[in-house]
C-alpha cells in the first residue's frame, strides 16, 4: 500500500459484493431456474383469465357492471364518477391497455393477499416470526424498483408474468405490515374477554381480531393495489404490456402525446381504484347495521323479489277471504 493509499484505503480494499451477487445469482439460475419457470405457471393462468374476462367484456357493459358496483359500494354518485372516468378512458382511446394493466394489477393484488394476510397474522401473533420479517420487508420496501428487474428477468426471463412476479415482489410490504398492526391493535380486553370464555385460538383469530383488524387490512390492500399500479411503468421495461408500454414507447420515440395518454390512463385508472377500495372501508363501517342486499342496486333486487314473493300469497289470501264470505 502507498503511503498516499492511507488516508484513502479503499482504493485497494473493497469487497466484491457485485462478483458475489453475480455468481449466487448465475448458480440458481444453472440449478434451479426449472424450479422458477414452474412457479410461473399458477400466475401465467389466473393472469390469462383476467385478461380474457376484461378484454371480453364489451366496455359498455363493463362500465354499467363497474358503476353497478360502485352504487353498491358508496351510492350513486360514485357511480356516476366512475362511469364518468371509464367513459373519458374509452374516449381516450386506450380501453384495451386499461384492462391488460388491470389485469396485470388484480393478478398481483390478488396474490399480494393470499400470501400477505396469512404472513401478517403469523408475524402478530409470533415474536420471532415478526423479528425474520421485520428486515426482510424493510429492504424490500428500501431497494429501488428498477432493482428487481435484474434478478427477475434472469428467473423468470421477460413478459406479462414477469412483470406480475416483480410487482408482487415490489407491493407485498404493505399489506404484511398493515395485517400485522390491525391485528396487534386489538384491545386486550377483548382478547381476554374471548379467553375467560374459552374461546380457541382460531376461534379468536376469526372472531374478534381478524373482524377488528378489517379497516387496517383493507388499507393495507388499498396500499399494495396502488403500489401495483405504480409498478406498471417501471415493470414495461420487462415488455410487459398494458398503460405502462405505452408510456415507455412514447418516452423512447419522445412522442409526449402518447407518453401523456398512458400517464392519463394510469392516473384515472388510479383514482377508480383508489375510490372503489376506500368506498370498501367506509361502507364497511356506515353500513354495517344493514345487509348489502338491503342497499343499493341489490337492495333494489330485494325488494322487487319479495314483491313478487308476497303478491301470490297475497291473492291465496283474497281467494280465502271471497270464500269465506261466500260461505257466510
Amino acid at each position: 500500500m502507498k503511503p498516499e493509499d492511507i488516508l484513502n484505503p479503499f482504493k485497494s480494499w473493497h469487497l466484491p459484493f457485485d462478483h458475489w451477487v453475480s455468481d449466487g445469482l448465475g448458480w440458481i439460475v444453472q440449478n434451479y431456474r426449472p424450479f422458477f419457470q414452474s412457479v410461473k405457471w399458477p400466475i401465467d393462468q389466473l393472469l390469462t383469465t383476467f385478461a380474457a374476462v376484461l378484454n371480453g367484456i364489451p366496455p359498455v357493459i363493463a362500465i354499467v357492471i363497474v358503476g353497478l358496483i360502485a352504487w353498491q359500494l358508496s351510492g350513486w354518485r360514485l357511480a356516476v364518477q366512475t362511469a364518468g372516468l371509464l367513459i373519458i378512458i374509452g374516449l381516450l382511446g386506450i380501453w384495451g391497455e386499461t384492462m391488460t394493466t388491470l389485469s396485470l394489477v388484480f393478478t398481483a393484488v390478488l396474490f399480494c393477499t393470499i400470501v400477505g394476510i396469512p404472513l401478517g397474522v403469523l408475524a402478530a401473533r409470533s415474536a420471532r416470526t415478526a423479528a425474520i420479517c421485520r428486515p426482510i420487508l424493510d429492504t424490500m420496501q428500501t431497494i429501488p424498483s428498477f432493482v428487481y428487474l435484474v434478478p427477475v428477468v434472469m428467473l423468470f426471463g421477460i413478459g406479462n408474468v414477469p412483470g406480475v412476479i416483480v410487482t408482487i415482489v415490489f407491493a407485498l410490504p404493505p399489506v404484511i405490515r398493515l395485517t400485522t398492526l390491525g391485528i396487534q391493535q386489538v384491545s386486550e380486553e377483548v382478547v381476554e374477554a374471548m379467553r375467560a370464555f374459552g374461546a380457541s385460538d382460531s376461534q379468536l383469530l376469526f372472531k374478534a381480531q381478524l373482524p377488528l383488524a378489517l379497516p387496517s387490512i383493507l388499507a393495507g390492500v388499498n396500499q399494495t393495489l396502488m403500489m401495483s399500479l405504480a409498478m406498471v411503468v417501471v415493470a414495461s421495461m420487462i415488455a410487459v404490456g398494458g398503460l405502462g408500454q405505452m408510456v415507455l414507447r412514447g418516452i423512447g420515440r419522445l412522442d409526449v402525446g402518447q407518453a401523456a395518454t398512458g400517464g392519463i390512463g394510469i392516473v384515472l385508472l388510479a383514482i377508480i381504484l383508489d375510490r372503489l377500495t376506500q368506498s370498501a372501508m367506509t361502507s364497511s363501517r356506515q353500513f354495517a347495521h344493514v345487509a348489502w342486499y338491503n342497499r343499493g342496486p341489490a337492495g333494489i333486487v330485494t325488494a322487487v323479489v319479495r314483491t313478487l314473493a308476497a303478491r301470490p300469497a297475497s291473492r291465496e289470501q283474497l281467494r280465502s277471504d271471497r270464500q269465506q264470505v261466500s260461505n257466510s
